[in-house]
């Protein structure tokens, strides 16, 4: 059965790439052919983010919500569990700053502007949130009129605050609450679905926005969503094998490329279904299989998955600063530390599905800057094809992180590790037939629970 629904996954994806790229092509050459034309397309590209935008606060109230779950379940089982949370809240933070640090040495949006009733309309938005008030109004609008008018007001803290509040709620019940986070999680499930349904109009946002962007600035618009889409490859090949393999080699003395070449397989399985979380359970029996405590693998991996999230740190910085770049409104420097700190929370929990990335973004955005969220529209076409490096950094980021607590907790069998990079001791293939028969069955339900 799982065979059946990876191969229906990659069809699906197949086809969904052969519609962004035809529509990325006749979106450039209706805005170079037909500026008038492209200009009149841009509603597409706006309304499919407006569809985005619809999905931001339960996209965000679950993932929190569900992430403060998992907290609870890993720090149950003491210092693997504090550990491995410290770890990935300070590593996701490295991410993040590296994001922020490479977009603003290559401002790869810089070379795009918008015409000028484009920026009219961000100046009025502009406009209307500084008159929303100083310090304090801007406080006290964080509060909501009431718990559930928080997921329909379309205020991304008013959200923030109130997921908080019940994933803390959840927590101090105590084992009751575990019905109510199971309850969430279905919700989520919904979400995403609606999310990935919601993801099939991106050629035609992608169409929409990109034929419009080229009608008003021209090639140069290409020319740009290309070096966005290098500099993001380039900045996650970096922190992979630079920042996270040299840490892996001091740590644990293993090398990054070995591991690479032992998870080739889970590697090609993200690029098919564009989502780290198909190779779940192949990450767990190989790192188990690699030398690994059970204890330890059925900690770290979960737990990763919710808040390990590196590749998509990576994006969301950079994005936001190219979209802010892109239509002549660059965000301050403290304007980037608030959206830092608000991608930290937001962020976590975007790891599984393709596309809450887009919505985390578009989150931030709206927080922060509401007179950009519409340039969201203008990465739409490329958002895609950077979909597998943020799933493939993410999912580095998890196995390394799985040996580097094991290393520091004394749980990983470093005579089985040698053996089995060095190609000695091969993972036998048929213990997943069913992509569930090795992990053990108890371990399913936290699983289930921390990533659905």
């Amino acid at each position: 059965m799982s065979s059946t629904t990876v191969s229906r996954r990659k069809d699906r994806t197949h086809w969904l790439y052969i519609g962004v790229v035809v529509a990325v092509v006749a979106g450039v050459l209706v805005g170079w052919q037909a500026p008038d034309v492209g200009k009149s397309l841009g509603i597409l590209g706006t309304t499919f983010v407006d569809l985005i935008k619809m999905m931001i606060s339960p996209v965000i109230f679950c993932t929190i919500v569900l992430g403060i779950g998992s907290v609870r379940a890993a720090a149950s089982v003491g210092r693997i569990g504090g550990l491995a949370l410290i770890y990935f809240v300070g590593m996701s933070t490295v991410a993040l700053g590296i994001g922020l640090v490479v977009g603003n040495l290559l401002d790869p949006g810089s070379g795009l502007t918008l015409d000028e009733s484009t920026a009219a309309s961000g100046a009025a938005l502009a406009e209307k949130a500084h008159e929303a008030g100083g310090t304090a109004e801007f406080i006290s609008s964080i509060i909501p009129t009431s718990m559930l008018s928080a997921l329909t007001s379309g205020s991304v803290l008013q959200t923030l605050f109130v997921a908080l509040l019940v994933g803390f709620a959840i927590q101090g019940i105590g084992k009751s609450g575990e019905p109510i986070l199971r309850g969430v999680a279905h919700v989520q499930k919904l979400v995403f679905r609606i999310l990935t349904m919601i993801l099939w109009l991106a050629p035609i946002g992608a169409f929409g926005a990109i034929a419009n962007v080229v009608a008003q600035t021209g090639l140069s618009a290409v020319v740009q969503l290309g070096a966005l889409m290098l500099a993001f490859y380039l900045t996650c090949l970096v922190f992979v094998f630079g920042v996270l393999g040299t840490l892996l080699r001091a740590v644990a003395g293993i090398s990054v490329f070995k591991l690479v070449r032992y998870l080739a397989r889970e590697y090609l399985l993200i690029f098919a279904t564009s989502s780290s979380e198909s190779a779940l359970p192949r990450l767990i029996a190989k790192m188990e299989h690699l030398g690994v405590q059970r204890t330890t693998v059925g900690v770290v991996v979960p737990t990763g998955y919710s808040f390990n999230l590196d590749g998509t740190a990576i994006y969301l910085t950079m994005a936001a600063l190219f979209v802010a770049d892109a239509m002549g409104r660059p965000l301050a420097l403290a304007e980037q530390l608030s959206l830092l700190l608000f991608m930290i929370i937001a962020s976590k929990g975007a790891a599984g599905v393709t596309g809450a990335g887009l919505a985390t973004l578009a989150g931030g955005l709206q927080s922060h800057r509401p007179d950009l969220v519409d340039g969201v529209g203008l990465i739409v076409g490329v958002d895609r094809f950077m979909s597998e490096a943020r799933a493939v950094t993410n999912f580095s980021g998890n196995a390394i992180a799985t040996l580097l607590i094991g290393t520091w907790t004394r749980t990983v069998d470093r005579a089985r590790v040698d053996e089995v990079l060095g190609g000695r001791l091969p993972f036998d293939e048929s213990m997943l037939g069913d992509d569930d028969g090795h992990p053990a069955p108890e371990k399913e339900p936290k699983l289930e629970k921390i990533d659905a």
